[in-house]
């Protein structure tokens, strides 16, 4: 609502006259927090992609944690039979000394009471690492069952979008899976005219469809990305560079998501990335339109994986 307040504010300023430096001034103050308030969201996006990277991190090295321990678990197992062995050697020793002096039966008594003591303390140790074991792995397999779950759900939610966005492929929409997400990109064919930020007529409905599927998975993480290709900005008015057309173009699209009431908006982040992400090679026409585009990214919550790697370990 602030946003969209700040833009009407300046689109009025630019367009009348005669502008008072203090309005001027104001409108000015309001667009640099609205672009602050943007790199803090894009900067929280990105703490949070680091924060799964660190998750599956530290999936990985628990899973080489339990693989060490069963190794070692092995190896106590195979110092056990080799115990049970020399037991039963002692144990045919005991029964030949048997017939010899008390003191000597005595002090062979005496060696067997403390291996089997060792025996049975070894024993007790091997239980309780095998315990501990078998709980580790029964949260590693509801790991996996999890983070099987979340991707089987992102591979619906992408069919569910293929089927709501099908009459858009072809002009310049796509949907795909990768890295545990969605990602839908539209090509400012679809979107915008250029130099331009306003959605047209095409391009609204294709967004309004995306809501609706949105609408109905209100705990997804959404990221609104715009790119642009190599070319300067040269239009005029309130836009400096392509970093402000591209987060104009990210904002614009964030705008008509939330019209739709069963959207969760604090899910939502635009951010602007410029010409820095390009998808082609910027040295011919066709790849300037592949670059010019609106991401929008798609992530699961992973508070629930995140908190039982934490009992894990």
């Amino acid at each position: 609502m602030i946003k969209k307040a700040a833009f009407g504010l300046l689109l009025l300023a630019l367009s009348t006259s005669c502008v008072s430096k203090k309005i001027y001034t104001d409108l000015e103050s309001k667009y640099a927090d609205l672009k602050k308030e943007n790199r803090e969201m894009a900067d929280a996006n990105e703490a949070l992609q680091k924060e799964k990277n660190q998750l599956e991190l530290d999936k990985d090295n628990l899973n080489k944690d339990l693989n060490n321990t069963k190794a070692e678990l092995e190896k106590q197992k195979a110092d056990y039979a080799a115990s049970q062995q020399k037991l039963k050697v002692l144990q045919d020793s005991y029964d030949a000394l048997e017939k010899n002096s008390n003191a000597a039966l005595q002090s062979n008594m005496n060696k067997n009471r403390e291996l089997l003591e060792q025996l049975e303390a070894k024993s007790k140790a091997l239980a309780a690492e095998q315990e501990r074991l078998d709980k580790t792995a029964n949260r590693l397999k509801e790991l996996e069952a999890m983070i099987a779950a979340k991707e089987a759900a992102m591979r619906t939610l992408k069919e569910t979008l293929s089927k709501a966005l099908n009459g858009f492929e072809g002009k310049g929409l796509t949907v795909e899976q990768k890295n545990g997400k969605v990602y839908v990109s539209m090509e400012n064919k679809l979107l915008f005219n250029s130099g331009s930020w306003a959605v047209g007529t095409e391009g609204r409905k294709a967004v309004v469809e995306l809501g609706k599927v949105l609408g109905d998975n209100p705990d997804l993480n959404v990221l609104i990305e715009g790119h642009t290709d190599n070319d300067p900005y040269a239009g005029s008015g309130p836009i400096a560079n392509n970093w402000d057309l591209s987060t104009k173009r990210a904002t614009a699209i964030v705008n008509i998501l939330t019209e739709n009431p069963k959207i969760n908006k604090q899910k939502l982040t635009a951010a602007g990335r410029s010409e820095y992400s390009p998808l082609a090679s910027n040295a011919t026409n066709e790849g300037k339109a592949k670059n010019r585009r609106i991401e929008i990214i798609l992530t699961p919550r992973l508070d629930e994986i995140a908190d039982m790697l934490n009992e894990i370990d």
